[in-house]
């Protein structure tokens, strides 16, 4: 009978998963067919028991999947305990409603998410609007991973946790990771001069043991992200911001958009919510009600 041991998938390629096993090894590993028949897709992230098939070259398979606390579908990832997200202030520039189209999905989830803003070594044009950021809910940092500025506060934050790096393409995630941890040795890839838009450096999500219980899971970049399964009415409670004036306006149930006397409304008009943000939520809110019509 094959000995049985536990571990943690941290990577998965072409239907094979890389274990980091109890016993200090790497096993490439295979799923047991029950679990596509179940349709249950092992994540990166997910604790396992594997059977050892041949020690000798650390071959085995998944027969178990421990239970998830948590699971995020984009990217898809299991047992986390935050997010990251990094944008650019510059190169590329901060396609600020992808960003609030991510912290919807993450609030969905439940998962706490902390904004991170890279490469402040280059033009600040942006820095103003990424600063209005800081009145979003979230805890909003600022680093430069070239010059290893707030290197130092974003240690502090992973520490001891499972930590999901995420954003764009070139917004400097590898960069990041390398200034975290050098001897992680993350790809790091050039920026197009001609489209100022990064190479896809990151092709699959995967797990990095930092030291200790810190673990941070590197994933690919992204340029869309769709919110769906949400109706247009309860957007606003995927607003920190915008959900702390829930029952606070003239009318009970204002959604915020078209209401007369709406205190969300006031409240950017007076720079206390960030207008960015706003025209964001107005600009998901008017998708969603017409994603309902069709």
């Amino acid at each position: 009978m094959a000995d049985i041991i536990s571990g943690k998938i941290i990577k998965g390629i072409g239907g094979f998963y890389y274990i980091d096993a109890e016993d200090g090894h790497l096993y490439e590993c295979k799923a047991k067919g029950i679990f596509r028949n179940k349709k249950i897709k092992p994540l990166v992230g997910d604790n396992v028991n594997i059977e050892i098939l041949d020690p000798e070259n650390n071959l085995g398979n998944i027969v178990e999947i421990l239970p998830r606390f948590n699971s995020l579908i984009r990217p898809a990832v299991a047992n986390v305990d935050q997010t990251i997200i990094i944008f650019a202030v510059s190169e590329p520039e901060p396609n600020f409603n992808l960003l609030d189209r991510f912290l919807v999905s993450m609030e969905k989830s439940g998962v706490e998410t902390i904004i991170c803003f890279n490469k402040t070594d280059l033009s600040p044009d942006n820095m103003e609007a990424c600063r209005s950021y800081s009145k979003s809910g979230y805890e909003t940092i600022f680093i430069s991973a070239r010059e290893g500025e707030g290197i130092d506060r974003l240690r502090e934050i992973i520490k001891d946790r499972t930590t999901v790096f995420a954003g764009p393409s070139g917004v400097g995630k590898s960069s990041t990771l390398n200034a975290i941890k050098p001897e992680a040795e993350a790809q790091t890839g050039a920026i197009s001069d001609k489209i100022k838009r990064g190479k896809h450096t990151t092709r699959h999500s995967e797990l990095m043991h930092i030291g200790g219980r810190t673990y941070i899971m590197d994933t690919p970049g992204f340029s869309s992200l769709y919110v769906d399964s949400i109706e247009a009415e309860d957007l606003k409670e995927y607003f920190p911001d915008i959900a702390a004036y829930t029952g606070k306006c003239r009318f009970n149930m204002c959604n915020h958009v078209s209401e007369p006397d709406c205190l969300v409304k006031q409240a950017v008009a007076d720079g206390e919510i960030s207008r960015i943000r706003y025209e964001d939520y107005v600009m998901i809110y008017n998708d969603l009600k017409e994603k309902r019509k069709w």
